[in-house]
């Protein structure tokens, strides 16, 4: 997550989730935000990365509401709003994502300066890449990969997936 304050940035940091189900995955990412920025009550999604919207998931004794957009929301990116009120754009890092290149994108979507939206992040990240993709899978979806690229025993190796490492306390 980026710092509190003065923020230049499109972006409050990123969320790597471990798959494209949003009723596996966010209830452990409104756990963590509730616990710092206070209860999550919405979450809004592109619906071009996600193959299912539910519209209420369970959370931790309350439910969260989802929604999606289509041309108003960046399809890498999900929009966490809660009581206090506070609104987080956080970039979704796809979860098949190369483990170093992720690392990149998200320290670089909670970097203040950074003025890049979620997609350009991801097609810069891509371009960069470029040289490599030959050698190994590439490290972002493609159109024919499946939507979770990670196997279980890949997941029980990298713990943080899925789960935020770095938060500022909240103001």
């Amino acid at each position: 997550m980026a710092p509190i304050g003065v923020r230049a940035g499109r972006l409050d940091g990123a969320w790597w989730p471990r798959s494209r189900d949003l009723l596996l995955e966010l209830p452990s990412l409104a756990a963590e935000i509730d616990k710092r920025w206070g209860r999550i009550t919405r979450i809004t999604v592109n619906p071009a990365q996600w193959p299912l919207v539910p519209r209420r998931i369970p959370v931790a004794g309350h439910t969260v509401h989802a929604g999606w957009f289509t041309a108003e929301q960046d399809e890498h990116t999900i929009m966490v709003c809660s009581y206090a009120p506070r609104r987080l754009n956080l970039l979704v890092v796809p979860p098949q994502t190369d483990a170093a290149v992720a690392t990149r994108l998200m320290a670089e979507a909670a970097d203040p300066a950074s003025t890049r939206t979620a997609s350009e992040l991801l097609a810069a990240a891509r371009a960069a890449d470029g040289a490599g993709a030959d050698a190994r899978a590439d490290f972002l979806p493609s159109a024919d990969a499946p939507p979770d690229g990670i196997g279980e025993d890949d997941r029980r190796a990298a713990p943080v997936r899925g789960r935020a490492t770095s938060w500022p306390a909240p103001a």
